[in-house]
């Protein structure tokens, strides 16, 4: 063949490959962009909905607790507080590093700011109740971190669903009232609850022995 035919077919073909390798790294890359943007929402979705055992292993890794010696009761909701950790990490994490810096057995009762209103704690330092005086409750604005500091005190939890409202909830004091029936856990230095809009709780309970309890609740602003 002609030196100038060949020159001329390989000016064809190349008119014709280029597209079609243009074609094929755009294929391409639309795949790996829909495999990226599927990851992403699948982690997005896993974040929100979290198995019973992968929230429950994310809580046994630690992973969240910034190196706070507390430990979280097992009574914790563990797929709330995996869905909520995750979707306001920064406020989360502000809060246990709070908890790890501050002196705590000095710290005197007050309130004290931690991230705005998104979160913020309260100290007291006071008798505990007798149960018939100790009331249930719970909240729809903040999730709350009640943590012995001093002492012992019993607090009883159920469901907000198997609770009678005796006080519908009030915006202005975010919280409603109930009487019920729970199980009762014993509130130890050491240990956390966390309470969540669907937890109803009855703190403060005396226990013979321990006048006065001094106690940390940190309020943080619950991710919708």
């Amino acid at each position: 063949m002609p030196k100038t035919q060949r020159n001329q077919l390989i000016t064809v073909n190349a008119r014709f490959t280029k597209p079609i390798i243009a074609m094929k790294i755009k294929s391409a890359l639309t795949i790996i962009l829909f495999a990226i943007s599927f990851f992403m929402i699948e982690n997005t979705v896993l974040a929100q909905k979290p198995t019973e055992k992968a929230a429950k292993k994310w809580l046994k890794s630690k992973e969240w607790n910034n190196g706070i010696s507390q430990n979280v009761d097992p009574s914790v909701d563990a797929v709330e507080f995996y869905k909520q950790y995750h979707a306001n990490k920064t406020v989360w994490d502000s809060v246990f590093t709070y908890i790890k810096i501050t002196d705590l057995e000095t710290l005197a009762p007050g309130k004290y700011p931690i991230d705005g209103d998104k979160a913020y704690a309260i100290i007291t330092e006071a008798p505990s109740k007798e149960p018939a005086k100790a009331g249930w409750e719970s909240h729809q604005k903040y999730i709350d971190l009640q943590y012995v500091i001093k002492g012992k005190e019993n607090i009883e939890v159920t469901p907000v669903s198997a609770a009678t409202v005796t006080k519908p909830y009030d915006e202005d004091h975010d919280a409603a009232n109930y009487s019920a029936n729970g199980v009762m856990h014993a509130a130890i230095p050491g240990t956390f609850f966390l309470f969540f809009p669907q937890d109803a709780h009855r703190p403060n309970i005396k226990v013979d022995g321990y006048d006065v309890v001094k106690k940390l609740v940190i309020k943080i602003h619950v991710a919708n």
